[in-house]
Formats: structure tokens, C-alpha cells, sequence
């Protein structure tokens, strides 16, 4: 099996039920050739560069997955095929993978996913800190001023 990764852009008037629909017809096109998912990462609702069969957004998702080249072209043709697909890219990111490989993909994936979290929280934590001392050095100007 081979490493691909698959960026597709969906119409934004399909909805949740649309969007989830696609989603999971693609993956099963996968596993039923005896691929694996490694991540599907929904982006959602985003602004296109520039008008794509006239849809200013469209439905972000990305496939990372282990697959034969009979699956991707499978999966290619029914992209190709529905209405509701704006656009699609599949890349090869190695020629080889088995299942070691497809375990410290996911590894190295959840430690991604890992540190984004621990840097929103961390980002967070600082914007309410700033929020109490900014809060904190008005008040006590506040006072400053009273005395004189």
C-alpha cells in the first residue's frame, strides 16, 4: 500500500448531513480495498481563494490514509463524478507503507494534534491573565487619581 493524502472542497449548501455523507462514502471506498485511514480532519466552512463553479466557499476536509492505487482511483472517479465536489487534490507522500509505518503516522499525528491543544490552552490562559492585569492597572489608576 501507498501513503496518499486527499484535500477535497465540497459546495456549502450541502449541510452537515451532505458534508458527513461524502465524507464517509470516501473513507469506505478506502477500507473496502483493504486500505486504513490514518486521520480525517474536517477544516469545515472556509472562504475560497477565488469562485469555484461560481461558490464563493466551499467544505474543507482532508483524508491522510494508506491505500492501493485502485482505491484513489476509485475514489478520484467518484469525486469526478459528484456534483457536490468542488475540487480535489491526492498526493503520494511515500510509495511504501505498512503497518509500523501507518501506527507512527497516527503517533506522530496525535502528537501534532497534542501540541496545537496545549498551545490554544496555554494562549488562552495568557489572554485571561492579561485581561485580570489590564483590569487590575485601570482600577488602580482609577485610584491614583482620586488621591490627588
Amino acid at each position: 500500500m501507498r501513503h496518499y493524502e486527499t484535500t477535497c472542497i465540497l459546495r456549502p449548501g450541502l449541510g452537515e448531513t451532505g458534508f458527513t455523507e461524502v465524507m464517509e462514502r470516501t473513507c469506505a471506498i478506502v477500507t473496502a480495498d483493504g486500505g486504513s485511514i490514518i486521520d480525517l480532519d474536517r477544516w469545515g466552512l472556509r472562504k475560497l481563494a477565488y469562485p469555484i463553479k461560481k461558490e464563493s466557499q466551499g467544505y474543507y476536509f482532508c483524508l491522510n490514509c494508506a491505500a492501493t492505487q485502485a482505491a484513489v482511483l476509485e475514489m478520484e472517479r467518484i469525486f469526478r463524478i459528484d456534483d457536490r465536489v468542488l475540487r480535489y487534490l491526492t498526493i503520494k507522500l511515500h510509495e511504501e507503507i505498512d503497518e509500523t509505518g501507518i501506527a507512527e503516522e497516527k503517533e506522530r499525528i496525535a502528537a501534532i494534534a497534542a501540541a496545537k491543544a496545549a498551545a490554544a490552552e496555554a494562549a488562552a490562559r495568557a489572554e485571561d491573565g492579561d485581561e485580570e492585569d489590564s483590569s487590575g492597572a485601570e482600577s488602580g489608576d482609577d485610584a491614583d487619581q482620586n488621591e490627588n
